[in-house]
């Protein structure tokens, strides 16, 4: 671990000695006008983010066969290409593909290996001006969700290294990558920033498996999932072109909101119960959330995040994700792999993230260290005596900027715990390194 460490800190801050791409070479972009007025236009964006990590893997954990106990790898967490276009107000359309979490292990053409994975849409959809700022309608494969500012979450200009994953509450399970095919509203009511969606459920990829009073994705789901999320804005405006939520503004705008927003998806879980009778249920989602971006006088500036998410998947379920996960099996009988943990479920979720932007004294060298928390409270997360365990991930981090978000790195250190033995919980470690450029 020592050595790995000393890599990745060593990378980290020689990187500092070089330059990214500046804000004056950017320019605004690849953005090209078709006409003077610069109305009509098309927009292009490209990013990659880069994954150098160190991680100790839950108890068991293998890869091909073999045991380990630590990995350090790289990865791709996401190579992606969107394009929007207006050939006329009144109407945008949104294309955006790519792909997400290749490593040597997974990620690969139908998840076999981690070789070749395929493009695949993102977003796919139109959006209609009804009424100018009060109301657009649209359609398509779209990312207007319900539920949370970070479930609209940009992934081009987040303040800590990733998101907590558990804003997105049914990724990979009724949506695709937190997209739903669907319709949509979107608009403003004075301060109150507002989104409404009426989609339709992806089949399930949990394979029909059910489990005796442990609720699971429904293979029959065909009701529509309701959604929305509602923000008010008490300072400057954001802008609501898209649906995609800035994490940090590194002191650009002085922005303060408040929201809470829902997911409701009749019919969406099943399980069986004692007398082997299988039920189904809903799953009701409910959280709020409050969002501070604050300019200092002495040139900083203060971002912070908090939301609290309520979610009903049906009794005891639960969810563990690996994001980037190392490892591809595990020894143990009920063991969680690689760096996998308990992430989504029926409960209570916190979660957190505190940045501290230090006084710049020039555009091409920013620093922002941060920390994070995540907390879940889940029912169905207990113990061999039926007691429910928590599950508490810290993340503390450091940013630094070399062109904004355009070009940066993040060295961020995560203490996650393993619940292979959920008596018995240890803690484990990770140390990524992230190299980002968009343009």
């Amino acid at each position: 671990m020592k050595k790995s460490l000393v890599l990745l800190l060593i990378l980290f801050f020689a990187s500092s000695f070089t330059y990214g791409q500046g804000f004056a070479d950017y320019n605004g972009g690849l953005k090209v006008s078709l006409d003077d007025e610069g109305s009509k236009y098309f927009r292009l964006i490209t990013w990659h983010q880069v994954w150098l990590r160190y991680n100790q893997n839950n108890e068991g954990s293998t890869r091909a066969g073999v045991a380990q106990d630590a990995t350090t790898d790289v990865g791709l967490r996401r190579s992606r290409f969107l394009m929007y276009s207006q050939l006329n107000k009144r109407f945008l359309i949104v294309t955006h593909f790519g792909i997400n979490n290749q490593n040597a292990v997974s990620g690969g053409y139908l998840g076999v290996d981690g070789k070749k994975p395929q493009l695949y849409m993102h977003d796919a959809w139109v959006d209609y001006t009804v009424i100018p700022k009060y109301l657009n309608i649209g359609g398509g494969l779209h990312y207007w969700n319900g539920l949370s500012r970070m479930t609209n979450a940009s992934t081009l200009n987040l303040m800590s290294f990733d998101a907590p994953i558990l804003n997105w509450a049914t990724i990979e399970a009724t949506d695709q990558f937190a997209r739903k095919l669907g319709l949509f509203a979107k608009g403003r009511l004075g301060k109150l920033a507002y989104q409404v969606a009426i989609n339709d459920p992806f089949e399930t990829n949990t394979g029909g498996t059910i489990a005796n009073n442990r609720a699971n994705y429904s293979p029959n789901n065909t009701s529509k999932v309701y959604e929305g999320y509602f923000q008010y804005e008490f300072w400057d405006a954001e802008g609501n072109l898209l649906p995609y939520r800035v994490g940090t503004y590194l002191g650009t705008k002085r922005v303060f909101n408040i929201g809470a927003g829902f997911i409701s998806n009749a019919d969406a879980m099943w399980y069986t119960e004692d007398n082997g009778d299988t039920t189904t249920v809903g799953m009701n989602l409910f959280s709020v959330d409050a969002f501070l971006d604050l300019p200092l006088k002495n040139g900083g500036a203060l971002t912070a995040y908090a939301a609290a998410y309520f979610n009903d998947f049906g009794p005891n379920n639960v969810r563990s994700i690996g994001i980037l996960n190392p490892a591809d099996g595990s020894t143990q009988a009920f063991g969680l792999r690689g760096n996998s943990f308990p992430t989504l479920g029926t409960g209570t979720s916190i979660y957190t993230q505190v940045g501290y932007m230090l006084p710049k004294k020039r555009d091409d060298l920013i620093w922002q260290p941060y920390v994070a928390l995540i907390y879940n409270d889940f029912e169905g997360v207990q113990d061999a005596n039926g007691n429910k365990v928590a599950v508490s991930v810290f993340d503390l981090g450091l940013n630094m900027y070399l062109a904004g978000h355009h070009s940066k790195l993040t060295l961020n250190y995560r203490s996650r715990p393993d619940f292979t033995n959920a008596s018995d919980v240890s803690r484990k470690s990770e140390i990524t390194l992230q190299a980002m450029v968009y343009l």
